[in-house]
C-alpha cells in the first residue's frame, strides 16, 4: 500500500507549549491579516499533554503576549507562587540560603504542564489549527532540491520481525511550504535535520540534565499552596551538578523531583536512586509523611543554553522550544522561552509565506534575526556562564554565578564553553560503587512501580524503538569498562544485562521506556539510537 499524502501551510511536529504557541500566533497572524492558512500539529502522544512533564513554576510573559485575556478564557493558572526557599542540604541538616534573584518567582504560578497544554491546544483548535495525537513523525521528507518536504508518521502494524502483520496501515505523508520542529528535547527527527543541514556547525555541543518527577498528595495540614522550594548539596557530591524542587501546588498535591546534570562521571551514580534517596532527607520528608505518590515521570532537559544554540532555519524548516535548547538554567524554566520562540518563529514563517522577502527562496532565514532582537535572547546571553561554571565544582560555581549575574550583570567578555555529556564517564575501576537503600515502598519505590504510575504503553508486538549501532558493544565495551552504566541511568528499568559469563547480554525492555530519551544522550559509543515507536506509545501523564 502507499502512504496517502495531505497539503498544509505549515506542519508543526509537537505539541507543547512552543509548537502550540507557534501554531496559535500562525492563526491569528492570518485572521488579522484576513488570509487562509492552513496549520497542522500532530503528536505522538496518545493525546496533547500525554508526554509534557515539567516541574513546573510558569512564568506567564509569553502568554500574557499571546493571549493577553487568557485570566478570562479559564487558562489553568491558578495557584500563585508566594514563597521562595533555598536551601543547602547536608545528609541530615539543611541551611537557608539567600534565594537567588533569577529564582524569585514572584508573578509566578505553580501548574501542570500538561493541563496548559491540553488548554493551549483548545485554544488553537478554536482559531483553526487542526491537531492529531496519537501519530508520530518517524521521517523527514525531502524534495529533491534537498530542502525539507514535510515528514511521515510511522506505519502501524508491523511486528517485532520487521515483517507486516494483519493490522499493517502505512504512514500519512503530511508536506507542507514549513515544517517546524517542536519535537521537545533531544528530538528524534531535529537530529535528522541538524545532521543534513550541519545545524550544530558554528555552536557547542548541547548538555543535558535528567529531571525526575513525582506527583504526591500529601496531609493537608501541611499543604501551603505557592511554596516554591529549592535545595542544593546532598545527595550530590561537589562535583556533580544537581538540585531539586518542591512545589505545593493545587488540590493538596505537591510536585517533587531531582535534577542531574548528564555530564556526571561516576557510572555508578543512579539518577533515579539519587531522587529516591534525596526524599528521605528530614526536611523533605516532612512533607511527604502521610501522603501518597499518585504520579510518576521522567525527561532529559537541554541544558546548554544560549552558546549551544543551533542554526535555527533551514531550507524548507525551523526549529523552536526545548529541540533548539531555550532553557534558562539559572532560573530553572524553560516553559516560557519556549513560547516566545514558537512565537517569533510564527511571526518570520507568516511574514516569509506573505512574500515580505523574509528568507532567501525557501529557508525562513528572518526567524533568527527576529529572535536576536526579542528578549528571549537577552535573557539566555545573560546567564550564559553559569551552567559551564559548574564543571569547577559548587563552591567556585556559586562564587563565580554570583560575581557574573550580581556584578557583572551577565555582561562578561568572555563566553565559557560545553562539552560533550557522553564523553564525561570515568572507567568503573577508578570510581567507586554506590549503595543505594532499598526502596520501603511508602516514600522510596522502585523502577517498576514507578513505571507502573506513569501508566506507559506500547503496542508490544512491534519492532524495538531502541535501536543499537553495534549489538557488540554493551558487553564488550560499556560492561567491561564502565559496568553498564545504562542499567543505572535509565529512570525505567529499560536496559539490563542478563545471562552469565561469554553468554551476557544486554536486554532492552523498550516497554518500559518513559521517552527520556536519556540513553540516546549519555551512552559512551552513541551506540544507542532513540526513535519513535508507534503513535500513541509511551507514558500518559495526566497532569503533570
Amino acid at each position: 500500500m502507499e502512504r496517502e499524502s495531505m497539503e498544509f501551510d505549515v506542519v508543526i511536529v509537537g505539541a507543547g507549549p512552543s509548537g502550540l504557541s507557534c501554531a496559535i500566533r500562525l492563526r491569528q497572524l492570518a485572521a488579522e491579516a484576513g488570509r487562509e492558512l492552513s496549520v497542522c500539529v500532530i503528536e505522538k502522544g496518545s493525546e496533547v499533554g500525554a508526554h509534557l512533564l515539567s516541574g513546573a513554576v510558569f512564568e506567564p510573559r509569553a502568554l500574557d503576549e499571546l493571549i493577553p485575556e487568557w485570566r478570562e478564557k479559564g487558562a489553568p493558572l491558578s495557584v500563585e507562587a508566594k514563597e521562595d526557599r533555598f536551601l543547602f542540604l547536608t545528609e541530615t541538616r539543611a541551611y537557608k540560603l539567600p534565594t537567588p534573584p533569577a529564582m524569585h518567582n514572584a508573578g509566578n504560578y505553580v501548574i501542570s504542564l500538561g493541563e496548559l497544554g491540553r488548554w493551549l491546544a483548545g485554544q488553537a483548535e478554536a482559531l483553526g489549527v487542526e491537531i492529531y495525537p496519537g501519530f508520530a513523525a518517524a521521517e523527514v521528507l525531502f524534495h529533491e532540491d534537498g530542502s525539507v518536504k514535510g515528514v511521515a508518521t510511522g506505519d502501524m502494524g508491523i511486528g517485532k520481525d520487521g515483517e507486516r502483520t494483519d493490522a499493517y496501515t502505512p504512514g500519512m505523508e503530511l508536506h507542507a511550504r514549513q515544517t517546524i520542529f517542536a519535537e521537545g528535547c533531544r528530538g528524534s527527527l531535529t537530529k535528522v535535520v541538524s545532521e543534513r543541514f550541519d545545524l550544530r556547525r558554528d555552536c557547542d555541543p548541547q548538555i543535558y540534565s535528567i529531571g525526575i518527577k513525582e506527583l504526591w498528595e500529601i496531609d493537608p495540614a501541611k499543604h501551603k499552596p505557592g511554596l516554591v522550594l529549592h535545595t542544593i548539596g546532598w545527595p550530590m557530591d561537589p562535583k556533580t551538578y544537581g538540585g531539586s524542587w518542591l512545589y505545593h501546588a493545587a488540590n493538596n498535591q505537591v510536585s517533587i523531583g531531582f535534577v542531574i546534570g548528564l555530564d556526571y562521571q561516576n557510572p555508578y551514580l543512579s539518577p533515579f536512586d539519587e531522587f529516591q534517596r534525596f526524599k528521605t532527607h528530614p526536611e523533605i520528608r516532612k512533607h511527604l509523611e502521610g501522603g501518597r505518590r499518585i504520579s510518576y515521570g521522567a525527561r532529559a532537559l537541554s541544558a546548554g543554553g544560549f552558546q549551544s544554540i543551533p542554526r535555527l532555519s533551514f531550507p524548507g524548516g525551523c526549529l523552536v522550544g526545548d529541540t533548539a535548547g531555550f532553557l534558562n538554567v539559572p532560573k530553572i524554566k524553560g516553559n516560557h522561552t519556549a513560547m516566545k520562540s514558537g512565537m517569533v518563529c510564527a511571526e518570520a514563517v507568516f511574514a516569509h509565506l506573505s512574500g515580505e522577502g523574509e528568507g532567501a527562496g525557501n529557508e525562513v532565514t528572518g526567524y533568527p534575526e527576529r529572535l536576536k532582537a526579542s528578549w528571549l535572547w537577552e535573557e539566555l546571553r545573560a546567564v550564559r556562564n553559569v551552567k559551564p561554571s559548574f564543571h569547577w565544582g559548587l563552591w567556585p560555581a556559586l562564587a563565580y554565578s554570583a560575581l557574573d549575574t550580581v556584578l557583572l550583570r551577565g555582561k562578561a567578555p568572555w563566553t565559557l564553553r560545553h562539552r560533550p555529556d557522553h564523553t564525561t564517564l570515568k572507567p568503573a575501576a577508578e570510581c567507586k560503587p554506590i549503595a543505594y537503600p532499598k526502596p520501603d515502598g511508602v516514600l522510596t519505590f522502585d523502577k517498576l512501580s514507578s513505571v507502573f504510575l506513569s501508566n506507559t504503553n506500547h503496542e508490544e508486538n512491534q519492532p524495538s524503538h531502541l535501536k543499537l549501532k553495534d549489538p557488540s558493544i554493551p558487553v564488550a565495551v560499556n560492561l567491561a569498562l564502565y559496568d553498564g552504566p545504562e542499567q543505572r541511568y535509565c529512570p525505567a528499568g529499560v536496559y539490563e544485562f542478563v545471562g552469565e559469563g561469554e553468554g551476557r547480554q544486554l536486554q532492552i525492555n523498550a516497554q518500559n521506556c518513559v521517552h527520556c530519551k536519556t540513553c540516546d544522550i549519555k551512552d559512551p559509543t552513541q551506540n544507542i539510537v532513540w526513535t519513535v515507536p508507534e503513535g500513541g506509545g509511551g507514558p500518559n501523564y495526566p497532569n503533570m
